[in-house]
């Protein structure tokens, strides 16, 4: 019989006025007797609702029938038939709104926690699994893959697994793509990301990094120098975006990528690091999403006093993660919403070292108030007469969402892309160029990490039926 407690199993975590403090992992999973239990609360629903809200389509109800069982590396071989990422999924995927939002049990009670089952069992079988990768027969076809993200590493799995010779070219020293420079340490463990890379590696995936495609090579000397037969471009979406208000280039405001490349990927935190990141006292991070969150969370570990999340609507609009809400809400970060920046105002000392640009002293914002929804479906935020007010904050976190970046356009004649930089491609994911195809925040703009995940399964179904038509 079923299990039929109407909640989940909590996940265990840090105190949050002792996380707050350090870069460890938040949540530390499931033990074995609370992944049992959790499973057995499956109900096995014959038309399966929770796969249709899945973008990779993992068969849900047979991994957690496995788990329930007891056969964990049985549970894992399910979902690595269709992800090649679980232990990341089971971490930062939105399953709340996808796979658990669609589950039966969510009706009169919680759904079944999918997700923290997920992450559960690909530790599982990281910490116990003793069989070596068999590596596929290789065809003889060669593949490119341009970036190292969730897109980009899963196209090359799948298309390993295919028997291709896939080679990944990255433009930073250390593969992953959003998944170590976006995301932090406490949110998603880099020691992860590697084991989940090193088991790509396992199936004969080559990783080349520092290569920036478009400086290095051309997607043409790919094709016609190199022998590709097909590419896949999978480069994410890392531009920033501003507000394009007074003070924007004063010191102390940052992107949000950068404040969190530095931090993740550079270090930047350490004492002994040679490109030290700043460490202020009063943060605002400008923005709703999960990205801001996890710079809000990334300043108050970087032991800012104050940190302040600002944002132009209110609560209920928030886009981030319920989840990553309440955790930051756990950990001091402060909500500002219905607030807008308007200027950033300089101290009156400018650097001796760089008199021409002074450091951010305070942020003069208004007040909003929530009018009729717009074009998103989110109501209008309306700036209130007479609000102005100023915040001392001497860090500024821009957490306004992303574009691709325009050097491949640039480089590449014929690559159609749309006004902001995302390259325009079909549903399988071909490009304007045959034999080229895209897929995840270079062809959608900032999204989920599953979501490029899906599209990256997508394109390597449609290159292999090209390469096999061809």
């Amino acid at each position: 019989m079923p299990n039929m407690r109407a909640t989940k199993n909590p996940m265990p975590a840090q105190d949050p006025n002792v996380r707050n403090k350090n870069f460890d992992e938040v949540t530390l999973g499931y033990t074995e007797e609370m992944a049992l239990d959790e499973a057995q609360r499956c109900l096995n629903c014959k038309h399966k609702p929770c796969v249709s809200g899945c973008p990779v389509n993992i068969d849900i109800p047979s991994f957690i029938a496995k788990c329930a069982e007891g056969d964990f590396e049985g549970a894992y071989q399910v979902i690595t038939k269709s992800s090649s990422l679980p232990a990341v999924c089971g971490r930062v995927c939105p399953q709340e709104s996808q796979c658990e939002g669609k589950c039966v049990r969510g009706i009169k009670g919680e759904p079944v926690a999918i997700g923290r089952l997920e992450r559960f069992v690909a530790d599982w079988h990281n910490a116990h699994a003793t069989v070596a990768t068999i590596m596929p027969p290789p065809n003889g076809h060669k593949i490119a893959v341009i970036g190292s993200g969730p897109a980009g590493l899963t196209c090359a799995g799948d298309l390993a697994k295919f028997g291709y010779d896939v080679t990944i070219y990255e433009a930073l020293h250390l593969a992953g793509g959003v998944l170590v420079y976006g995301i932090p340490e406490f949110r998603l463990p880099k020691a992860i990301v590697q084991k989940e890379v090193d088991n790509l590696k396992a199936l004969g995936v080559k990783v080349e990094t520092n290569m920036v495609i478009g400086r290095v090579l051309t997607i043409e000397e790919l094709q016609n120098e190199y022998g590709y037969e097909a590419i896949f471009i999978g480069t994410g979406a890392g531009l920033p975006r501003f507000m394009n208000i007074p003070g924007e280039n004063l010191k102390g405001v940052y992107s949000a990528n950068e404040f969190l490349t530095r931090s993740n990927l550079m270090k930047a935190y350490r004492d002994d690091s040679t490109t030290p990141i700043q460490h202020a006292k009063n943060v605002a991070v400008v923005g709703g999403g999960n990205v801001a969150m996890d710079a809000a969370r990334t300043a108050k570990r970087l032991g800012a006093e104050n940190v302040y999340i600002v944002y132009r609507r209110g609560m209920e609009e928030l886009p981030a993660r319920k989840e990553e809400i309440e955790h930051a809400e756990e950990e001091g970060i402060i909500f500002k919403t219905l607030t807008n920046p308007v200027e950033i105002i300089p101290t009156d000392v400018t650097d001796p070292r760089d008199p021409d640009f002074g450091w951010a002293k305070e942020m003069k914002c208004v007040e909003m108030e929530l009018g009729e929804p717009d074009a998103s479906g989110r109501r209008r935020p309306i700036v209130k007469e007479n609000s102005e007010f100023v915040l001392p904050m001497d860090c500024i976190i821009m957490a306004l969402g992303t574009s691709p970046n325009p050097l491949l356009k640039a480089t590449t004649p014929g690559l159609d892309t749309k006004k902001w930089g995302e390259i325009i491609a079909d549903d399988n994911g071909l490009t304007s160029i045959e034999g080229v195809y895209a897929g995840g925040d270079a062809v959608t703009g900032a999204a989920t990490v599953i979501l490029a995940m899906g599209a990256g399964k997508t394109a390597a179904k449609a290159i292999d039926e090209y390469i096999q038509n061809k």
